[in-house]
């Protein structure tokens, strides 16, 4: 039986319910603006449960790989476990890469606070003492310097200092007289020797992998962190190596399917090098404006990729002059190479303005010398450009255009990166057949420098601000804001090859589908769809207002502190007895908050960013000052200080000490109060022609047998089979849905439709796949939920008569407890919203329970027979 993979045996953990908590320091010193991604906390609790678990441990040294996709946030990581690693003792870190472009861009995300990319808040804290991320050359000697000190060099100098011991550099004797935690960015750069493994000692103590692994191993207490997206597990020996270091494993793959990555499309045309990047400069305007229609501010970046520095050169002068000589008869022209989306982009110009001059006049001064830069070759690698590219989401910056050859291969990624031309027809073939060549693959990993998801918000609703949003809606003209273009020659090789290039990388599905929703004909025609409406509600910031207290599980805690005695013993390490021994009587003593002396409260108060008065009256809108938060009974007035001493009488010190500890703990919950929202109880209308669409879909695999995807139609499985094209309460030509939803379906058309037939009524169910403006969010927790169907019925041809709008999801069993808040939600629709709009007295919101077969069918059909006997 094949070893397990460390990530795997604490997955295993995980699935067992031993779960690990994620400590507060993370949360607290990261920067504000990171907000931890599910599977950063995961990477986070998989690291501590290892370090923390001796059995897992089994008393080797730390050395661990975080295997993960370029762009997924692998930095965000290692300022998170510094952070942690100083819980425990760490101060000293050393960080190397293989490439001083990457270097640059890390110190400045490390230590620069002025970066929008700076990675820590700007007051770290621990227990009350105030931490500083210093960058050093060489580490200090203390031991006890309550700072974090960081080298940063590339793994060619670190290599170089250790072998030629020099004045002033690092030397392995810092390696042996501190614990250090070694940092590897890209770190597959190490492993020349763990590949070709020697026999020659002289040798293999000449390569970069024998100095690293020799200065890790000059203290016991030292540990390697490792990252890289690109660890070839396909090298037997770099198997045998990693197999029990991986400590999280997510590949492009599952960052691509979990959605926080681009979309990508090759934009492949038979024109020449200059109308392809005219395409891009268009295309790239038509996003600008797109994400401004939306109320954001973001810039897209297009990246000029030639072959060679000469070739790239001459296009940089050329491409100007044809910049200033561009016509808007030159643009209109580019229909004619008949790619829809340029057409779609044209036209939406056009609509503008039917000369196109807007579009002609945005080009020429969007892209000009000032707004590009040359990244050809070692000559550009300097400090100031590779800050730039680095900076590209900055709204200061004004790099449009990127002119580039092989610079930005690596240690690169950019969220606003949305287009890269190809200024080269050539293909450098593997000269074997099924093999992709080695610059096709590189091409590849170059559109993967772009992957990572560009954030923007559509309707207000942040929830979706990080991951792609049409998915569900691929006809949808945003699409493109999430959507990279590799722009190439129409080359049918090439692209087969470049297709499996990003798909051996990860970047794209192996088969990727496109399902059609088409609303039918007969329906589109009804006046039902043309004059009805449909109604959801929004969420609301809730306020704290009316908070006129602390939490009550913060009202009455109780806070131990043991001081020290300052006493000892002599110990005798042969036998039991102590050679002198001097008894210690202990003192406790318990005090309220309220009954401490205002000025030890107010200084232990200080030492906690998070207590400062405006922090806390942000929490808590009705406190009138912090004395009131300290001492009052709504507040920790009532909370206690335990204090354990040895003296006759509690010293000062130790009761300051006692309420600062407790006060780590006051500030910590602070902190983890975050923002909550309500779902408004008042329903708005739209107009139900303007939400209800055709709708493509994307998948990345069809569950067979009836499941999400398989076609309701035509299901070779007769327990959810049914041909609903002949269906007329069924609007769309077909349901892609789960097999819970197939269920209710045909649940509806054997038992629902009969009873509301018999009440001649007109009704209509919808399947809301992923439809924004049907979205509603819970009244309570402002949680967003989008009902699986929505339900209409009303009286035949009356006008005014009572329409309904009703809620149905079905819900698989494995899922009936953990999604019981959208159950509750849906019942309480009925009693407590209210519909605003002039068709307020002609529609009436309803909510179901689950739809269950297996367990849950008494109380569907008990609530939809109740309802309907009232219609």
């Amino acid at each position: 039986m094949t070893e397990k993979f460390l990530y795997e045996k604490l997955d295993i953990l995980r699935e067992a319910g031993i779960n690990t908590d994620l400590p507060d320091i993370i949360e607290a010193a990261l920067s504000k603006n990171i907000l931890l991604r599910e599977y950063q906390t995961d990477a986070f609790k998989n690291f501590i449960a290892y370090f923390e678990n001796d059995n897992l441990k089994k008393n080797k040294q730390v050395h661990t790989l975080f295997h993960m996709a370029t762009g997924s946030g692998k930095t965000v990581i290692m300022a998170g476990l510094i952070l942690y690693l100083y819980t425990k003792g760490y101060r000293k870190f050393l960080f190397f890469v293989n490439q001083t472009n990457v270097l640059e861009k890390t110190i400045e995300n490390f230590i620069n606070p002025l970066s929008n990319k700076y990675l820590f808040n700007e007051t770290i804290e621990h227990l009350g003492n105030k931490i500083k991320i210093k960058r050093v050359n060489n580490f200090s000697g203390g031991s006890l310097d309550d700072d974090i000190e960081i080298i940063f060099t590339t793994t060619q100098k670190l290599h170089m200092d250790l072998f030629e011991a020099k004045e002033n550099s690092i030397t392995y004797d810092d390696f042996e007289n501190n614990r250090v935690v070694f940092i590897s960015d890209e770190s597959h750069h190490i492993n020349s020797l763990t590949k070709k493994p020697t026999k020659d000692e002289e040798e293999a103590a000449k390569s970069w992998e024998y100095s690293v692994t020799n200065a890790l191993s000059r203290n016991k207490d030292s540990m390697m962190l490792e990252f890289t997206a690109t660890c070839d597990l396909k090298d037997v020996n770099v198997l045998a190596k990693y197999r029990d270091k991986i400590v999280f494993n997510y590949p492009l793959i599952s960052f691509r399917e979990s959605g926080y990555t681009k979309d990508f499309q090759n934009l492949a045309t038979d024109t020449d090098l200059w109308t392809r990047s005219l395409m891009a400069l268009v295309m790239s305007e038509y996003r600008r404006f797109l994400f401004a229609d939306l109320k954001q501010n973001i810039k897209p970046v297009i990246m000029l990729k030639s072959q060679k520095i000469a070739e790239s050169e001459k296009f940089y002068q050329e491409f100007f002059k044809k910049v200033k000589d561009l016509t808007t008869y030159e643009i209109a022209n580019l229909e004619l190479v008949g790619i829809d989306k340029l057409t779609e982009a044209i036209q939406y110009f056009k609509d503008k303005d039917s000369t196109l001059e807007i579009l002609e006049h945005s080009i020429k001064s969007s892209f000009t010398e000032e707004t590009a830069i040359i990244m050809n070759g070692a000559s550009d690698n300097n400090k100031e450009k590779q800050l730039l590219v680095n900076s590209l989401e900055d709204l200061d910056n004004p790099i449009r255009l990127i002119f580039a050859v092989d610079m930005l291969n690596e240690g690169w990624d950019v969220l606003n990166l949305f287009d890269i031309v190809r200024l080269y027809d050539t293909r450098q073939g593997s000269g074997k057949a099924g093999k992709i060549g080695s610059y096709t693959i590189k091409e590849a990993q170059l559109i993967g420098r772009g992957a990572r998801y560009c954030p923007f918000i559509v309707n207000n609703d942040e929830e979706y601000k990080f991951k792609r949003k049409y998915d569900e809606d691929l006809s949808n003209k945003n699409r493109i804001l999430e959507t990279m273009y590799f722009h190439s020659k129409n080359d049918s090789k090439y692209i087969s090859e470049l297709k499996q290039a990003l798909v051996e990388t990860g970047l794209q599905a192996p088969n990727p589908i496109t399902l059609e929703y088409k609303l039918k004909d007969d329906f589109k025609d009804s006046d039902f769809y043309r004059k009805s409406f449909v109604y959801s509600n929004k969420r609301l910031p809730k306020s704290r207002d009316e908070i006129k207290t602390i939490e009550p599980s913060m009202q009455t805690k109780i806070y131990h502190y043991k001081a020290l005695s300052g006493r000892g013993n002599i110990i005798n390490l042969i036998g039991d007895n102590n050679v002198s021994s001097t008894s210690i009587k202990t003192n406790v003593k318990s005090i309220k908050f309220k009954d401490i002396d205002m000025n030890v409260l107010l200084g232990a108060s200080e030492c906690f960013e998070e207590l400062r008065f405006d922090i806390l009256k942000m929490k808590y809108p009705t406190l009138n000052s912090k004395k009131e938060f300290l001492t009052s009974d709504n507040f920790l007035g009532n909370s206690k200080v335990e204090v354990t001493y040895s003296q006759d009488e509690l010293r000062g010190r130790d009761l300051f000490l006692a309420v600062k500890h407790a006060l780590s703990k006051v500030a910590s919950h602070v902190m983890s109060l975050k923002p909550e929202y309500v779902g408004s109880k008042e329903f708005s209308p739209r107009m139900l022609k303007d939400v209800l669409k055709d709708k493509k879909i994307y998948l990345e695999k069809i569950d067979a047998n009836g499941g999400k995807g398989s076609s309701q139609n035509n299901c070779v499985n007769d327990t959810y089979q049914l041909d609903l094209r002949n269906e007329n309460w069924y609007v769309f030509n077909d349901n892609y849905g789960t097999s819970e939803e197939k269920l209710f379906i045909k649940y509806f058309k054997s038992t629902l439709e009969p009873k509301l037939k018999a009440k001649d009524l007109e009704y209509y169910i919808v399947r809301n796949e992923r439809i924004p403006d049907l979205a509603i969010y819970s009244f309570d927790a402002g949680e967003r939920f989008e009902p699986d169907f929505l339900l209409f019925v009303k009286k035949k041809e009356m006008e005014g008569s009572l329409t309904y709008q009703g809620y149905v999801e079905p819900k698989g069993s494995h899922l009936l407890e953990e999604d019981a808040w959208k159950e509750q939600f849906s019942l309480q629709i009925e009693d407590e919203h209210t519909i605003s709009g002039s068709s307020s007295n002609s529609y009436k919101i309803i909510g179901f329970p689950f739809f269950n077969q297996e367990n849950r069918m008494a109380e569907f059909e008990v609530a939809v027979d109740t309802w309907i006997n009232k219609l």
